[in-house]
């Protein structure tokens, strides 16, 4: 279970309306830290030096995407424990378990609802923790 306190959470969104939308809904619901990347690559560089509690991560991303920023961390022996949740518009269960194959600990729907958004990650912390036994 994560709490809204102290943790330090990596935003990879390219898209800057959503990156303010999703920091402004953490930063006032939250005191988690939050820091920003607006791709891929530039996720794995803040990724490697802070070492964040979790990383909440657009799917579809010009670059590097979403999904293989995920392969390239899970490669990677000092960041593959860093939970990574994914936000997608795309929510084909299919999809979604996809997803959650390849590491993810959870899929968040876009558009997100910035009232509710510490909530839905809280609930996937859980909801995993609870799986993991």
């Amino acid at each position: 279970m994560i709490s809204t306190e102290n943790k330090t959470v990596l935003l990879v969104e390219d898209d800057d309306h959503i990156r303010m939308i999703v920091k402004t809904s953490l930063s006032k619901l939250t005191k988690w830290t939050i820091e920003e990347a607006r791709d891929g690559f530039e996720g794995l560089e803040a990724a490697a030096k802070s070492m964040p509690d979790f990383i909440l991560m657009d799917v579809m991303m010009p670059g590097m995407d979403g999904v293989t920023t995920l392969a390239s961390l899970k490669k990677n022996e000092k960041l593959k424990d860093i939970p990574v949740i994914f936000m997608t518009a795309k929510v084909q269960q299919e999809e979604i378990d996809d997803y959650i194959k390849l590491g993810a600990w959870g899929v968040i729907t876009k558009p997100i609802d910035p009232m509710t958004l510490p909530q839905t990650i809280t609930a996937i912390f859980a909801t995993r923790s609870a799986a993991d036994g």
